[in-house]
């Protein structure tokens, strides 16, 4: 392993156990087996969550982007997006449906918003559709569409059922027949 020179480090008390630093990491990241059973699982510290993917704005992407994490577009985008977070910056273009947990719209998007958060900040410019389970419009805002809210908005189906023909089912089995 790996040792650091101990000229700048004080004197350890003769009562301390010698361990390195090293040492005193691999021992914590063990498990500590002691009376635990080997089959018993230690939950480990949750990982930190990734900085959000940006898309400058000298970026122009035709084609779909999907993630499950954040992006950040500052570019144009032409295709679809699916995202966690999605936040379109003041420059930004989409041309495609969008896709989201949340949506933070500042910029322009033409097509349908899906999103369980959507959020049109007085800078923003949509042309298309919302469909949103709560959704925040602040003034100034331009709008261009119909807005619908559906408790699954992602899903893509609507709340509406569909409905049946009656004439093109099949008679139910057991039914009168004339006599």
């Amino acid at each position: 392993m790996f040792s650091k020179s101990k000229i700048n480090e004080p004197a350890q008390k003769p009562t301390e156990a010698k361990t390195t630093p090293t040492e005193n990491r691999l021992d914590a990241a063990r498990p500590d087996t002691s009376g635990v059973s080997s089959t018993e699982f230690k939950a480990s510290a949750p990982k930190a969550k990734p900085p959000a993917s940006v898309l400058s704005s000298d970026l122009h992407v035709t084609g779909n982007l999907k993630t499950t994490g954040d992006i950040q577009v500052e570019g144009t985008i032409e295709g679809d997006i699916r995202a966690h977070l999605l936040t379109i910056g003041e420059g930004a273009t989409v041309k495609g449906e969008v896709i989201a947990d949340d949506v933070v719209i500042n910029g322009r998007i033409v097509g349908r918003v899906r999103g369980l958060k959507v959020r049109l900040t007085s800078t923003a410019r949509v042309e298309g559709d919302i469909i949103h389970k709560t959704i925040a419009i602040e003034s100034g805002a331009h709008f261009e569409g119909s807005v619908q809210r559906q408790d699954d908005p992602l899903s893509g189906k609507s709340n509406t059922p569909k409905p049946v023909a009656a004439s093109s089912a099949p008679p139910a089995s057991g039914a009168a027949k004339p006599a």
